[in-house]
């Protein structure tokens, strides 16, 4: 493993620069966090997803904090919402293309408005999926004829953790497309429909708790559950290491 990549409880989190990221070969970006770990934990076929990344980000101060408690190495966290704007950024100069996938069409109309307004120079589309917990064989294919027909630089994935890694991991060969990026709540944030927590939190690096306070009923389970659980495990990493 070179030294952009370090193993963090059993995960390769990247680390290094955002500017690695190629758009002359296919790469599939995701992001693990404190509530992604404990999931997958519970779910074979995430973790496989998650492990089988080319580059995994660790989008959370949860896991930030784990690789300094356990092993005394120092990562940044990189928000997928990062990831996002480097990519737009790198797109708008190279005048590349988009898609985004997943969200509802109003969502994604929001979304090409504002990349039109920020970012002129990109070619941008979108698909909204049905709304559903499965996607079946038939709504996979027209996704993926969608994202084909425009043939994008880079596809943006919205459709929720775990969700979309499971999705990207099962099409991601059948995809014309270089980079893919699942990013989940970035397509709210970006669209405006659901404000990202103000930058004092992010700076502090408790971005999680401006989530909670913004929306307790859906986020109190991810961070008032799963954060201790998150806890437990690191505590039985470090016990076990110890010995």
């Amino acid at each position: 493993m070179n030294n952009t990549f370090t193993t963090c409880m059993g995960y390769p989190l990247f680390n290094g620069s955002l500017t690695d990221i190629s758009l002359q070969k296919k790469t599939v970006v995701n992001t693990i966090n404190q509530y992604s770990y404990c999931m997958a934990e519970q779910d074979a076929e995430f973790k496989k997803a998650l492990m089988e990344s080319d580059m995994l980000l660790p989008d959370g101060i949860g896991m930030v904090f784990a690789s300094r408690f356990l092993d005394s190495v120092r990562i940044q966290k990189i928000a997928g919402a990062d990831l996002h704007q480097h990519l737009l950024h790198k797109l708008n100069q190279e005048k590349g293309s988009c898609f985004y996938l997943g969200s509802s069409n109003g969502t994604l109309q929001k979304i090409r408005n504002r990349i039109k307004n920020e970012y002129p120079n990109i070619s941008v589309h979108s698909y909204s999926p049905p709304y559903k917990a499965m996607f079946n064989e038939q709504d996979s294919q027209l996704m993926i004829q969608e994202v084909n027909r425009f043939a994008p630089d880079v596809l943006f994935i919205g459709m929720t953790a775990p969700k979309q890694e499971k999705w990207i991991h099962h099409h991601k060969l059948h995809l014309n497309t270089k980079v893919i990026g699942s990013i989940g709540a970035v397509f709210d944030f970006y669209a405006g429909t659901v404000n990202r927590p103000a930058q004092m939190w992010i700076s502090l690096g408790m971005e999680w708790f401006g989530r909670l306070l913004a929306e307790p009923k859906r986020m109190w389970k991810r961070y008032l559950y799963y954060g201790p659980l998150f806890t437990w495990h690191l505590l039985h990493r470090k016990v076990k290491t110890a010995r």
